[in-house]
């Protein structure tokens, strides 16, 4: 077996690569010899990804946080795609939210995690596409694993990863206080969204979440029912209320007990649009497993079975 690790040596605040020696040494005990390869750029982990699997590499490492494992899972369907051949998808978990570490249950330590990824068969799992608009004004698209969403997650995305205590103080206290900072000057967006063939329907919404994993934002279970290989999304929709109200009841989304929230509206789909409705706020932001590079209109679909997860 070919296995190929894309490392980002900045995930954790730098912590992954300060720890490495002792992943490496579990690698070569488990697996053999293994290329390294390490990001330094943004896109970089997708690239190299592409290239591992079109290079016919059987299993791809991705050795970060969120942003790292949705590149690299990208890379590998984008290679499905393109070449005919993919590879399946490990993930050593050490960034600033690891929401979709969280949804598999992967174990804190790194000689752990990787015996599980050599002891593991590999499962096809839903993936999902989304369609937006870029922050130069351009049509793009990518791939995700675990949620897309827009309006406040967007907001939060940039305001997180731009803030200076990442990856020293932990995922969810940082998430949770940028949530309600920026939650109390946020203003409600007016959308219009369809799901597979129903009828559209307009909302002034906070936030829109498009989850096939259960966790985001530091560890929040925004979709406390998702599975990652039904086929379809959960789609939860928080609508406009009193910001005093939804920043009380933060913690309920938290545990997951939001479900009856009177805000909340929560539906399952295998397709959803959404489009902004005029208003001086401007397009909605887009956020993808952790990242924000562009805003609405956007479309989302899933693409059921399309990767092999080996974790």
């Amino acid at each position: 077996m070919k296995v190929g690790v894309v490392l980002n040596p900045v995930a954790g605040g730098g912590r992954i690569k300060r720890d490495w020696p002792a992943a490496a040494a579990a690698l070569r005990q488990h697996f053999g010899v293994v290329e390294l390869r390490e990001t330094q750029a943004e896109g970089d982990a997708e690239r190299l990804a592409l290239d591992f699997a079109a290079s016919g590499f059987s299993l791809v490492i991705a050795a970060g946080g969120d942003g790292t494992a949705s590149e690299v899972a990208d890379g590998l369907l984008q290679a499905g795609e393109e070449h005919g051949h993919t590879a399946e998808l490990g993930l050593i978990p050490a960034g600033t939210g690891s929401d979709f570490a969280r949804t598999l249950g992967l174990p804190h330590d790194v000689e752990a995690t990787v015996k599980r990824i050599a002891e593991a068969k590999g499962r096809a799992v839903d993936a999902g596409r989304i369609a937006y608009v870029d922050d130069q004004g351009a049509l793009a698209s990518r791939h995700f694993i675990n949620i897309a969403s827009l309006g406040l997650s967007g907001v939060i995305d940039r305001a997180v990863n731009a803030d200076r205590r990442k990856g020293r103080v932990s995922a969810k206290a940082l998430y949770y206080w940028r949530t309600v900072f920026e939650f109390a000057r946020y203003r409600f967006r007016d959308v219009k969204i369809t799901v597979d063939d129903a009828e559209p329907f307009e909302a002034r919404v906070a936030l829109i979440a498009v989850a096939n994993g259960k966790f985001f934002g530091g560890g929040m279970m925004v979709a406390p029912d998702a599975a990652l290989d039904d086929g379809q999304f959960d789609i939860v929709i928080l609508r406009a209320a009193s910001k005093l109200r939804l920043i009380r009841d933060l913690q309920l989304v938290y545990g997951g007990r939001h479900g009856n929230h009177p805000a909340i509206t929560m539906l399952r789909g295998r397709r959803v649009a959404v489009e902004p409705i005029g208003g001086k706020a401007g397009p909605a932001l887009v956020d993808i497993d952790g990242e924000s590079p562009g805003r609405i209109p956007a479309t989302f679909e899933i693409l059921p079975g399309a990767l092999v997860l080996r974790c």
